[in-house]
C-alpha cells in the first residue's frame, strides 16, 4: 500500500487553456497501446461507452484499429469535447463517433446499455471513485466488457519524481506538474481492488500493467 496520501486535483479540465494544453502532450503510444489491449479482450458486440473522452483521440484509435465499433465519447469538459470534435472530423468519423457531455457520476443511460464501457485516466479525477465504477456497472449489458485504465499512486515522493523525469522529461513545467498532481492524486492497487470487490467482482482483475498503471478488465455478471 501507497504511504503517500491521496491529493486531489480538480474533477475536470474545462477551460480552453487547459484542453489545449492537454491535447498537446503527446499520449500517443499511451492511448494505442490502450486501445489494442482492449481490442485483445473477448467482448459481446461493438457500442462502447468511453467514460472521460477527453479529446477523443482514444475513440479515434479504436475506430481506425476495427471498422464494426461505435463509440459514444462522454466527457464533463465542453472545451475538451470541442477540441474532440475537431479530431472526428478530421478522422472522417462522425458517423461512427458520437459526443456526449455528462457526468460520469450520473449517466443519463438506461441499465445494460452498451456492449462495453472504457475509461482511461478518469478515476484519479474523481474524489469518491465507487460512484463512477457502480455507473459503469450499471450501464454496461450482462456479459459487457469493463476495461478500466488509470495511474497508480506510487510509493513515495521519491518515486514520483522519477515517473515524471522518466516519462515527462522533456515535457513543458506544465505538463510535469499535471503528471506530478495525477500520481499524486490517483489510487492505489490496493485501494482499487478493494473498490472493484466492494461491487461484487474478483479483485485480481486489477492488476498492475505498467510500472504506472493499473488496469480492470472484466465481465459484467
Amino acid at each position: 500500500m501507497s504511504s503517500l496520501t491521496r491529493v486531489l486535483e480538480p474533477e475536470y479540465m474545462d477551460t480552453p487553456e487547459e484542453a489545449n494544453e492537454y491535447d498537446a502532450m503527446d499520449h500517443a503510444a499511451v492511448n494505442r497501446k490502450f486501445a489494442e489491449d482492449f481490442l485483445a479482450t473477448t467482448r459481446c458486440g461493438n457500442d462502447i461507452l468511453d467514460l472521460g473522452t477527453g479529446t477523443a483521440l482514444i475513440p479515434v484509435d479504436l475506430c481506425c484499429l476495427d471498422k464494426s465499433i461505435r463509440v459514444m465519447a462522454s466527457d464533463a469538459a465542453v472545451s475538451m469535447l470541442e477540441l474532440a470534435r475537431y479530431h472526428i472530423e478530421a478522422e472522417g468519423l462522425r458517423n461512427r463517433i458520437q459526443l456526449h457531455n455528462g457526468d460520469a457520476k450520473k449517466l443519463g443511460f438506461a441499465d445494460d446499455f452498451f456492449d462495453a464501457v472504457i475509461s482511461n485516466s478518469l478515476i484519479h479525477h474523481i474524489p469518491d471513485p465507487v460512484i463512477v465504477l457502480r455507473e459503469m456497472v450499471r450501464v454496461v449489458k450482462s456479459q459487457g466488457r469493463i476495461f478500466v485504465r488509470d495511474l497508480a499512486r506510487p510509493q513515495d515522493s521519491h518515486e514520483i519524481e522519477r515517473l515524471v523525469e522518466m516519462y515527462t522529461g522533456s515535457a513543458t513545467d506544465t505538463a510535469k506538474q499535471l503528471f506530478r498532481q495525477s500520481l499524486q492524486a490517483a489510487l492505489s492497487l490496493d485501494e482499487i481492488q478493494n473498490l472493484v470487490e466492494s461491487l461484487g467482482f474478483d479483485k485480481s482483475e486489477v492488476t498492475m500493467t505498467s510500472d504506472r498503471h493499473w488496469t480492470w478488465s472484466a465481465l459484467k455478471k
